[in-house]
């Protein structure tokens, strides 16, 4: 009987290679845990440091259901007039809107008119009313001022507005129309190809630089009755003034559009947070720039301002630069204090 050899076990070279290819699995496999781990523990302090600072928010803002239905309810209407720096503010809205969630919508009027048939009053105040899937909602178009309240409806919109030197904006139209501006550089305008410069469009008594031509902020805030669109009607005046303290929030001036920023976004933060640090360092501070504009001469701007259109118009820009001024001063102090200004209810009756 033959014994049998034990046999000698020998270790092969891919062996070793399986071994440490476990070796380097489980070392990747315990990297990738150690980093799911990291991961996990970095959302959660993250979803703790956020609930905080939401917590912190409502605390701090103390809204109550009542302030936060109205921030969902928001409507604001800026009935934008032309040539006042309108385009370089609704273009921070529309940057804004998605993180501020909410919407904006531009009203678009056939014929470029800036007002309205009754009926279409009507239906415009019924739409906006009823349509409650955009809100919190910022409407902007070239209309004059439409009174909700005389439709019966519940809804009164926040509005607001920006207002301009009178022969300023008129100057700023005459040069658009002739050359466009930097927004559409390539579209050509109405009076393309026309050279002729504003003074001597004046000199030569020209429809184009009428100080008739003015007359478009206040009967844009007189609204839209027959009187407000008659060039130099002195109720007109009084009725855009009074629309002006009775139904805007705000009405700032471009000459001063960071201002008017800044006191909408202390004023609506819901809307407009952010506003005042986007508008000064995006390239949004002035979108929309007039091609070859010429400022006039001192003689031509004289004889402007001695018409009764420039006396009224300008009469109006200056009462509505006394309230922005007003406004933003009062705003101004109460954060240069460091507190902020507050209310409370007392003596309340019966216990």
């Amino acid at each position: 009987m033959v014994s049998a050899c034990p046999r000698s076990f020998s270790i092969r070279p891919w062996m070793l290679f399986g071994v440490a290819g476990l070796l380097i699995l489980g070392l990747i496999l315990f990297h990738l845990q150690a980093q799911i781990d990291t991961l996990n523990t970095s959302r959660l302090h993250l979803e703790r440091d956020l609930s905080k600072l939401n917590s912190q928010r409502r605390k701090q803002q103390k809204l109550s259901s009542s302030e936060l239905q109205f921030e969902r309810d928001l409507v604001v209407i800026y009935n934008r007039v032309p040539k006042t720096g309108s385009t370089s503010f609704v273009g921070v809205a529309y940057d804004l809107c998605k993180a501020n969630a909410f919407h904006v919508l531009h009203l678009n009027i056939s014929a470029n008119m800036h007002i309205l048939t009754l009926p279409s009053q009507a239906r415009l105040v019924q739409n906006v009313s009823d349509w409650r899937e955009m809100r919190p909602a910022f409407f902007h178009g070239h209309l004059a001022f439409v009174d909700f309240q005389k439709f019966g409806t519940p809804l009164r919109p926040v509005y607001i507005n920006v207002v301009r030197k009178p022969l300023d904006r008129l100057v700023s139209y005459y040069y658009f129309l002739r050359h466009g501006d930097d927004f559409r550089p390539h579209l050509v305008r109405r009076k393309h190809g026309d050279n002729v410069s504003f003074d001597e469009c004046v000199q030569q008594n020209l429809e184009d630089c009428s100080p008739d031509n003015m007359w478009l902020q206040i009967p844009f805030f007189c609204g839209h009755a027959p009187s407000c669109w008659e060039k130099g009607n002195e109720w007109a005046l009084q009725e855009a003034k009074k629309n002006l303290l009775e139904h805007y929030l705000v009405v700032g001036v471009t000459e001063q559009m960071d201002d008017f920023i800044a006191l909408l976004e202390v004023t609506l933060p819901s809307m407009f947070h952010g506003a005042v640090q986007h508008f000064a360092l995006s390239s949004k501070s002035h979108l929309r720039k007039t091609s070859q504009k010429a400022d006039p001469l001192p003689q031509t701007v004289a004889l402007i301002e001695k018409s009764k259109i420039w006396i009224m118009e300008n009469e109006f820009y200056q009462f509505a630069v006394q309230q922005f001024s007003y406004s933003l001063k009062k705003a101004q102090a109460a954060g240069a204090s460091g507190a902020q200004q507050t209310f409370f209810y007392e003596k309340i009756r019966p216990k």
